[in-house]
């Protein structure tokens, strides 16, 4: 039987399309190679635990969220506006004065950088408040990086601060990335809160697939080949429809229809530790500034944001390395473990590892970012259609934007 849209791939993009193609009354039926939806957003069930693959979360700010999603079903659990940071004279905290009045004393006497460092901070919060998205992707492109010091922020302010914060958000190193996403990323930080669904961040794709009639999707169904309007499935069953939809990450199936697909990324590890004690009590993400640092970008207490992440008297902690390491899961987190000794003493050892997830395909790279695209670029014949962050940058924001697009695109 000829289906009307087949849509390749149930990650945000893949499912946003679906729900407002549904919403035109459109019948729909997602293919998906794994056994749930969700794509790169998944939450794990593990000895009581929820575990996230990898560290996420939701900038309610993001105008797409805003306009798909019922934050009051997500229970959102808001963390704390700024971050602790660890650097080899101990600690402190930084935090936005007017979002986080508590913690205006300690960032004004904050080891972090000059006084004019902290009002340049404001005056560009400020300033990207004004801003709207649109002129912020208008932007002239260079690395976040050059662009910082451009703002006027001093070598040690972006070492102490900038730049493990950006790090841990853009997945990469050396703040390669292009100017316009660290001034989106920091006026979404700006305009709204950082926060994750009380039962983990899952919730998201799953609100989105109790939008759609239960039979709009079909699991551990990967496509190997698209044709005109029928997908070849990897058990040799064909499909033909009307209309075909990729919404898969980049890889070499969408790169075979669209040419100018990116195909860097980047990656990340992403190691959970339970705990009888946590090393903070505040919902808040805690940075690694040591200029020796080499196996800690960043770690939350992720049972200080939802208690459900844990079980009742544990605490579940996630902790970050930027890339795919060469060592084993275990030799990894006892390295973690080993450097952050020289803040939290030796009750780091009692720490057990839960799971380690290594992540190939975490964002796409993003030296060259957008948050236009035409429907040109989104339909590449009559039948076939492209959606997916990739095609403007790499945020829940963007995957949802380009599956509305492309529905909007495909209306017949």
């Amino acid at each position: 039987m000829k289906q009307d849209v087949i849509i390749v791939g149930a990650g945000l993009a893949g499912l946003s399309a679906a729900v407002y193609l549904h919403r035109q009354g459109r019948k729909v039926l997602v293919l998906e190679a794994s056994e749930r939806a969700g794509g790169r957003i998944k939450t794990d069930s593990h000895e009581g635990f929820l575990l996230d693959r990898g560290f996420q979360v939701l900038l309610t700010a993001y105008p797409e969220t805003q306009a798909l999603l019922n934050y009051r079903d997500l229970k959102l659990q808001k963390m704390l506006p700024g971050a602790t940071v660890l650097y080899d004279g101990g600690r402190f905290e930084i935090a936005d004065p007017f979002r986080r009045p508590s913690a205006a004393f300690a960032t004004l006497f904050a080891p972090v950088g000059t006084l004019k460092d902290k009002l340049n901070t404001l005056w560009l919060k400020n300033k990207l408040q004004k801003l709207t998205i649109k002129e912020i992707f208008e932007q002239p492109e260079q690395t976040t990086r050059k662009q910082l010091a451009d703002y006027g922020f001093s070598p040690k302010m972006i070492q102490r601060f900038y730049a493990p914060f950006l790090s841990g958000i853009f997945l990469e190193n050396e703040l390669s990335t292009s100017r316009r996403m660290f001034d989106f990323v920091m006026k979404m930080f700006s305009d709204g809160d950082v926060a994750v669904p009380a039962l983990g961040m899952e919730e998201i794709p799953k609100q989105l697939v109790a939008m759609l009639p239960e039979d709009s999707f079909q699991y551990n169904t990967k496509v190997t080949a698209i044709d005109g309007n029928k997908v070849t499935t990897a058990d040799g069953t064909v499909l033909e429809a009307n209309q075909i939809l990729l919404a898969t990450t980049a890889n070499n199936l969408t790169q075979k229809f669209f040419p100018k697909q990116k195909m860097n990324s980047h990656q990340v590890t992403n190691i959970y530790f339970e705990a009888n004690e946590a090393p903070t009590k505040k919902a808040v993400v805690i940075l690694n500034a040591s200029i020796t640092k080499k196996w800690v970008n960043n770690l939350t207490v992720m049972s200080n944001v939802s208690k459900a992440y844990a079980p009742k008297g544990k605490v579940l902690i996630s902790v970050s390395y930027n890339g795919i390491p060469t060592v084993d899961d275990a030799t990894l987190a006892e390295n973690m473990k080993q450097e952050l000794k020289k803040w939290y003493g030796e009750k780091v050892t009692s720490w057990k590892m839960l799971k380690a997830y290594r992540i190939e395909y975490a964002l796409p790279s993003q030296e060259s970012v957008k948050n236009e695209i035409n429907a040109s670029e989104i339909k590449i014949s009559d039948s076939l259609f492209i959606c997916g962050d990739h095609l403007l940058n790499g945020s829940i924001n963007a995957a949802l934007k380009t599956g509305r697009l492309a529905a909007e695109t495909m209306k017949l």
